[in-house]
């Protein structure tokens, strides 16, 4: 099997089998119940499997990534750094990912969620997946401007959030803030915007408002509003995810 120049970026855990797994392109090396590998987005690999085993693949689009990078650890999203890593031990990112196979067996979304962010903070605070220092960059967002920006959105989620607002607090033009902000968060401010709407809904959709109070409270217009930017980055609606989370509480 072969991977040509892939598009995102792959977490894989091996929870069965993986010794009649080798890497052709990388020296041989058979995979082992437990091991992890990542492939950066752009990868390529040639791979020979001569069993069967059993494993759980983690895809994340790049722009969202760098989003959780910045999002998560408050760092410009061009520091991130994932290097390539095949049959690694990395056993608190292993548990991340179990759980979030656990979760998608049992269908609890909100369990696989938290499974996701917590698999992504193990892998950017391992010394070997990112985790250390970075020399710092030029261009881009301050990291202070980054972090007034982001309060702000946080603190006004549910008012109309417009670019001349943000560029103002800036203290740029719509269009540099449009170009540093991508450089910086590795989304545009519409996109991160969207992400922070659809994570307060999550929290909101454990409670017991109506789902139209909700989406007046998070910034959007309607219910079928929140409906459809939910279904979208979600992949499930505001009422289903609901009764999800109910479900498992």
């Amino acid at each position: 099997m072969k991977y040509e120049r892939t598009d995102g970026h792959t977490f894989s855990l091996y929870l069965q089998g993986g010794t009649g797994t080798r890497r052709l392109d990388n020296g041989g090396v058979n995979g082992w119940p437990g091991a992890l590998c990542v492939m950066p987005q752009g990868a390529s690999s040639e791979w020979e499997i001569t069993d069967t085993f059993e494993f759980v693949h983690l895809y994340v689009e790049d722009d969202d990534l760098r989003r959780f990078y910045t999002e998560m650890f408050d760092r410009d999203a061009r520091l991130m750094v994932l290097p390539e890593a095949t049959f690694d031990n990395a056993p608190e990112m292993a548990k991340a990912l179990q759980r979030i196979a656990e979760a998608t067996r049992q269908s609890d979304r909100m369990a696989a969620d938290a499974a996701v962010t917590s698999a992504l903070t193990q892998l950017f605070t391992d010394p070997r997946y990112g985790g250390k220092q970075f020399p710092s960059i030029k261009g881009g967002l301050t990291p202070a401007v980054r972090r007034r920006l982001i309060d702000y959105i946080d603190a006004n989620l549910g008012q109309t959030l417009a670019l001349h607002d943000l560029a103002g607090i800036a203290g740029l033009s719509e269009f540099h803030l449009q170009r540093m902000f991508h450089a910086s968060c590795g989304v545009s401010p519409h996109v991160w915007v969207m992400h922070r709407r659809i994570a307060q809904a999550k929290v909101l959709l454990a409670g017991r408002d109506p789902i139209a109070q909700i989406a007046s409270a998070c910034g959007f217009s309607s219910q079928s509003h929140l409906t459809r930017v939910f279904k979208s980055l979600v992949g499930t609606t505001p009422s289903a995810y609901r009764q999800g989370v109910l479900t498992h509480a």
